[in-house]
């Protein structure tokens, strides 16, 4: 069985579905990052606004101390972590070789780049720690002078803050933007299937229309809906029918003039054939009191009589199968007897070796039988050579006659034409090219079959009649 996917509706049904899912994603992904970058910036900023707002507020005397300044406590270096600090924060100092901790962070927890350019500078990063995001704040501790110039004190402040109200924010946005993308998944299905399903309608018509045109059916044509491209192909369908029927109308009329002028013909030929037929005794008796060259003569004209006597009969009886007039006349008949009687009549039973059981029966017609094996048997004879073998059996499935000789065999090129009309394997012989043609008829008509193989040496005829 064809898979789903192979046909054009599965096609587009997969095409809109990853369109779908492509889009989804897209925006799904762009809005998600949106959001997301807009929060940690926000989040940043606001820490960062708030670390430098106390850093700028703090007066403890550090760095290059001023006359009257001592430096400063642990007490007072607690404050200013404790002034830091915020919920959930957490606080490093470093100071002069001191590192004042602060819960479970330490310097060690302090990335190292951000460590480095902490000395200069306010610094800032994202770092995933404590199976959480915090985000880590390095900056160094100024202390404006007197004369309002900032100086270095010799302090850097690492501040981590959490991230875990963003992240629980970005997931509860996760599941919203989840559902938009199934939502939207399910819609784009929907007009998938709707849209195949406009799509392949037409083309489904026109599949069976030219189907019915190749049963036969030339009168066959669709109604055309609309303007696009469907509506051109129908139309045109249309056209190709109609210019097919009277192709096919044409063709036949001239088939239908061809036969009757064959069957007319050949009708008209017998009598002048029959009256000729009449004399050939008369003058083969003559010819043997003739002068030699006159007898030759009068042989050939014989010849030639009896050669237009059976093209005649072989053209009536072909005519016959192409109107459709050619019955059956069944009845039991014993092929052993049959075919002797067969070759008897035409003078070949010294030339042909039957091995057929004498009381094998079979229900056919007669006289088609008898021009069947007649055709086969002499178109051995003609063209093979010595021995010919006719053999016959019957089988579950109905009667097998074979007729082998054992000549040189027709030339491959040739086996699959030697049962059309007029054809002559290898242009040999003085036959018409009508027997073989008129035996496969009378199988046919039958409903039987006629088959053709070489064999070493020779070639193998096999007639299959079906029972009745």
């Amino acid at each position: 069985m064809r898979r789903l996917y192979t046909g054009l509706r599965g096609r587009l049904v997969i095409a809109f579905t990853l369109i779908a899912v492509a889009a989804s994603a897209l925006v799904a992904g762009i809005g998600y990052e949106l959001v997301k970058n807009r929060v940690i910036e926000r989040a940043e900023e606001t820490a960062v606004a708030e670390v430098r707002g106390t850093l700028t507020g703090t007066r403890l005397p550090i760095g290059a101390l001023w006359p009257g300044d001592s430096p400063p406590t642990d007490q007072e270096i607690a404050a200013l972590q404790k002034s830091l600090r915020g919920p959930n924060r957490a606080v490093v100092v470093d100071y002069e070789g001191y590192r004042y901790q602060d819960g479970e962070f330490t310097m060690e927890d302090v990335p190292a780049d951000l460590r480095a350019r902490a000395g200069d500078r306010m610094v800032i990063k994202r770092q995933e720690m404590r199976g959480g995001m915090w985000l880590v704040i390095g900056t160094p501790v100024w202390r404006v002078e007197p004369l309002h110039l900032p100086q270095p004190t010799g302090m850097n402040v690492f501040v981590f803050v959490p991230l875990a109200q963003e992240e629980e924010l970005l997931t509860g946005m996760r599941r919203p933007l989840t559902t938009a993308g199934a939502v939207m998944l399910a819609i784009a299905l929907t007009v998938a299937l709707v849209s195949a399903r406009r799509v392949l309608l037409p083309v489904r018509r026109l599949g069976s229309a030219a189907r019915a045109l190749g049963a036969g059916h030339l009168d066959t044509r669709l109604p055309v809906h609309g303007q696009d491209e469907l509506a051109e192909l129908t139309a045109t369908f249309n056209d190709t029918a109609a210019a097919l029927e009277r192709s096919v109308s044409e063709l036949r009329a001239l088939e239908a003039m061809s036969r009757r002028f064959v069957a007319d013909v050949s009708h008209e030929l017998r009598t002048p054939l029959t009256a000729m037929t009449a004399v050939t005794d008369m003058l083969s008796e003559e010819a043997e009191r003739l002068p030699d060259e006159s007898a030759a003569a009068v042989r050939l004209v014989l010849r030639e009589i009896g050669r237009l006597r059976t093209l005649v009969e072989q053209l009536i009886e072909a005519s016959r199968f192409d109107s459709g007039t050619a019955m059956l006349n069944l009845e039991t008949v014993n092929i052993a007897d049959a075919v002797l009687d067969c070759l008897e009549m035409r003078g070949w039973s010294d030339q042909v070796e039957v091995e057929i059981p004498a009381g094998l029966a079979f229900t056919a017609d007669p006289r088609r039988l008898d021009v069947i094996v007649a055709n086969l048997v002499g178109n051995a004879l003609r063209h093979g050579e010595r021995p010919v073998v006719v053999t016959a059996r019957t089988t579950a499935h109905g009667l097998e006659v074979k007729v082998r000789d054992h000549g040189a065999g027709i030339p491959e090129t040739d086996l699959p034409h030697v049962f059309n009309r007029f054809y002559k394997a290898g242009r040999r012989g003085d036959g018409s090219g009508l027997g073989l043609s008129i035996a496969r008829s009378n199988a046919q008509l039958h409903g039987g079959t006629i088959s053709v193989r070489p064999q070493r040496p020779g070639t193998l005829f096999t007639v299959w009649l079906p029972p009745a």
